[in-house]
């Protein structure tokens, strides 16, 4: 009897060892589910501002879970409202201090770009200060990967200082072909600048153009006739662009845009106002409306390409969801949509 007792508890030690085991088997894949919508008033203050607002903006959010061990893996497979992702459609080949990097700067990028959006939709003072082309990321078969970093700055090419990136372009556009070398000055982590040659490589067999090899952005500030705090250092990435926008216009303008709606959204913004494309607005329809919000901004689909507008539309449709879907392709756009609303 004793015998038995002993084998029995042996089994479920080792049933007990097995399962501690599989908690810490890693898995390569995140968990996508709605996040919580975040009120941008508590984040964004502009001084001297208009600061009464008797609805709301909010940016909605993506809950990003990285799913550790099977058993969340497993959680993800029956939970409602959750993608499963592989870890290289997340951050692709880059590592985890360089996806850092990368969403620190969108974030920097986007609160930016609202800035001059809004700034210039109100008629205020805005002045861009160009630092350089930021380097978002490099082709695997770039001869400047040798060389250059996620993060990097270009400040120079050839002695010459580095704008936007049109400018950027059109120097190398103009002035190289296959085969010539072009000389870049480098700043990176803040540090003292350094020069570095680099071949120009192929880029497009038919037209012959040529470049580094990498993905530019701008690097740059907005000086503004009036101080813009901002407190959302628990947010990454560009997609809060729009509705950061909309409450920085919200507060250098009399007129009270909200007027009593709860009103949530997502886009990306540019110096122009222009509204971009974003990831998982599936997620984000879905966070709006748990959240009680009575209209979502949507980036409008202006190219083939574009599906933000369509996937929000369908989302809605599939699971009865009562919202008020509105796609911008500006600023503007929403601010129009805005004024003619009616108080309730």
């Amino acid at each position: 009897m004793k015998s038995i007792k002993n084998k029995t508890l042996k089994k479920w030690i080792l049933v007990f060892l097995l399962v501690l085991l599989v908690a810490f088997i890693p898995t390569p894949y995140y968990l996508y589910q709605p996040g919580p919508i975040e009120d941008l008033q508590p984040k964004v203050s502009v001084t001297d501002g208009y600061s009464y607002e008797d609805g709301s903006f909010s940016l909605t959010t993506v809950l990003s879970v990285k799913a550790l061990n099977p058993y969340l893996l497993a959680y993800g497979l029956f939970a409602p409202h959750t993608d499963i992702v592989k870890e290289e459609e997340v951050k692709g080949n880059l590592t985890d201090r360089e996806y850092s990097i990368l969403l620190d700067f969108m974030m920097k990028d986007s609160q930016q770009n609202a800035l001059v959006s809004a700034f210039k939709s109100a008629n205020e003072q805005v002045k861009i200060d160009y630092h350089g082309i930021f380097v978002q990321s490099i082709l695997p078969d770039s001869p400047a990967k040798s060389i250059m970093e996620i993060g990097d700055t270009i400040t120079k090419m050839d002695g010459m200082k580095m704008k936007d990136v049109s400018s950027f372009i059109s120097y190398i556009e103009d002035n190289k072909q296959e085969g010539d070398t072009i000389t870049l000055t480098i700043k990176r982590d803040n540090e003292k600048e350094f020069n570095k040659t680099v071949n120009l490589m192929l880029l497009d067999q038919e037209t012959g153009k040529v470049g580094i090899g990498i993905v530019p952005e701008e690097d740059f500030t907005a000086t503004i006739s009036r101080d813009v705090t901002f407190k959302s250092d628990d947010i990454g990435g560009p997609s809060a662009g729009l509705m950061f926008s909309l409450e920085i216009y919200n507060q250098l303008t009399p007129d009270n845009l909200t007027k009593g709606y709860k009103i949530a959204g997502t886009g990306t913004i540019d110096h122009d106002g222009n509204v971009g494309q974003i990831g998982g607005i599936r997620h984000k329809i879905t966070a709006a409306v748990k959240e009680g919000a009575d209209i979502f901004f949507t980036p409008k689909d202006l190219q083939p390409i574009d599906q933000n507008e369509h996937d929000v539309i369908e989302e809605v449709k599939e699971q009865g969801y009562e919202i008020k879907v509105v796609p911008v392709a500006t600023l503007d756009e929403a601010i129009d949509y805005l004024n003619k609303l009616k108080k309730i």
